[in-house]
């Protein structure tokens, strides 16, 4: 309200828009930041973003930590040292946001020998600003190291099945062993789970692929033969099934043809148009010649002496 009365006033007075409207634009880009600044300078507000912490440092003492998001007075938080800090001292800017890292082929042996990798996955964030930035030169590295020693030192010598298959128990040990030491460089360990395990030897590996593969051949063999054994077997019972029953039938073929001759025979003209047809049918299979001869031909038959 007081902003539209006090322009209301200056058009009053003769002053024109476009003029009024360059000074705003000039004290929005020039004049505003330059007041931010020079406040931001002199330690009267801070903003702290969400998941990050500020660390402020003033000749070599630390005087301020600044964990939680929001807008800070360091009149307030710091006192006479806010007036300094931000020119005189130092600000680290520490990012608390959960990380994760992935250590491949950490190098262990089994119980029974085997030279065996180990991949391990974990989650850590820094939840102690000051230990990480004033106890070790590089907190990561640190960690990282620590994860696969602690991976080598609990894993080394399990049996090779127990490596293989309980993942779990392992992962929980190697969390067990690294929280502790972790935190000493404001790193909290989270979830730690072992990703993958495997064979780090080449030869070992080619042996165990070609028993895999000489073992498939083999099983595959086995299976082929006993099918084949299983069809035999059907096979010869079904055939000598049909040779029973082949034998059965020719058995009484005989009796049921000459009932059936017998029944035909009882007609005369049944039983010669039945004969006549076997007849033709016999020479017609054989493909006997038939000749037709003219019945007043006479044909000169000699005699027998």
């Amino acid at each position: 309200m007081f902003l539209l009365t006090s322009l209301e006033n200056r058009i009053a007075e003769g002053v024109s828009i476009p003029f009024i409207i360059a000074g705003g634009f000039f004290a929005a880009v020039i004049i505003f930041p330059v007041i931010r600044a020079v406040l931001k300078l002199l330690g009267v507000y801070a903003i702290v973003n969400e998941r990050e912490a500020v660390v402020y440092v003033l000749f070599g003492n630390l005087v301020g930590v600044l964990t939680e998001p929001g807008l800070y007075c360091l009149w307030k938080e710091l006192g006479i040292s806010a007036l300094f800090v931000n020119w005189l001292g130092r600000k680290y800017k520490v990012d608390m946001r959960l990380d994760q890292q992935y250590l491949r082929s950490q190098a262990v042996n089994s119980e029974e020998g085997a030279p065996m990798g180990v991949g391990l996955w974990y989650e850590m964030y820094i939840n102690n600003p000051e230990a990480f930035i004033f106890r070790n030169t590089n907190p990561r590295g640190s960690l990282a190291a620590n994860v696969g020693n602690s991976t080598v030192r609990c894993l080394s010598n399990l049996p090779l099945d127990k490596m293989m298959s309980d993942r779990h128990t392992m992962s929980r040990t190697v969390r067990a062993e690294v929280s502790e030491k972790s935190q000493e460089w404001g790193y909290k360990l989270g979830s730690c789970y072992i990703r993958k395990v495997h064979f780090r030897d080449q030869n070992m590996i080619q042996q165990i692929q070609n028993k895999v593969v000489n073992r498939l051949r083999k099983v595959t063999s086995a299976i082929m033969q006993e099918g084949a054994n299983q069809v035999g077997v059907i096979t010869g019972a079904a055939e000598k099934e049909a040779a029973i029953d082949f034998g059965k039938a020719s058995a009484i073929r005989p009796a049921i043809v000459g009932k059936m001759l017998n029944d035909i025979s009882q007609d005369t003209d049944v039983c010669e148009a039945l004969f006549e047809l076997l007849e033709i049918n016999r020479l017609t299979e054989n493909k006997v010649p038939i000749y037709n001869i003219n019945q007043h031909l006479q044909l000169l038959i000699p005699s027998r002496q």
